[in-house]
């Protein structure tokens, strides 16, 4: 329950950047769920739009790839995707998942637009390690901080990983 009010507060620094202007605190946050009586591993993945715009077309303010819009264009989700491979990823028991959006959303509009990516897998076997690198704009700002919570059943915890510690690897 505590990783649940810590995300809690997350969301709560997450919505307060985004009143601002701009951002000046650089953070993702990733959800990692798995639940052994559904047998499935689902990960959510909040970003700034305007991160993710600098990071595909190197102009914060360029949208002209409508993610999670609409009138998306047709390669948006694949370079998103080849971004996403290159500073992220899930292993479970040492088995790293292939990134397979299921579902993207956009919430808010301007500067405090987030682009919000879920990824679900079934998982027939126990869950007895996670291995998480999350480094998305870690080559953009120095000072990124991805916010990643995990919840395997019961047990949860949370994790601030960035440019010097971009992997952590829990065992259950």
């Amino acid at each position: 329950m505590e990783a649940r009010k810590r995300a809690a507060l997350c969301l709560v620094l997450l919505v307060y950047c985004v009143d601002l202007q701009s951002h000046p605190l650089k953070l993702s946050l990733c959800q990692i769920e798995y639940a052994s009586v559904e047998k499935t591993l689902t990960i959510e993945l909040r970003l700034f739009l305007m991160d993710v715009n600098e990071a595909l077309v190197f102009d914060p303010d360029n949208n002209e790839l409508g993610l999670g819009q609409p009138d998306e264009v047709p390669h948006a989700e694949g370079m998103l995707l080849d971004y996403l491979n290159r500073f992220f990823y899930i292993k479970a028991n040492g088995k790293q998942l292939a990134l397979k959006i299921k579902s993207m959303s956009l919430n808010g509009q301007g500067n405090d637009a987030a682009l919000g990516l879920t990824f679900s897998y079934p998982s027939q076997e126990k869950i007895t390690s996670i291995e998480i690198k999350n480094a998305v704009f870690t080559d953009l700002f120095f000072d990124q901080s991805n916010v990643v919570y995990v919840h395997v059943d019961d047990d949860s915890r949370s994790l601030m990983l960035n440019k010097k510690t971009p992997v952590h690897k829990l065992v259950y």
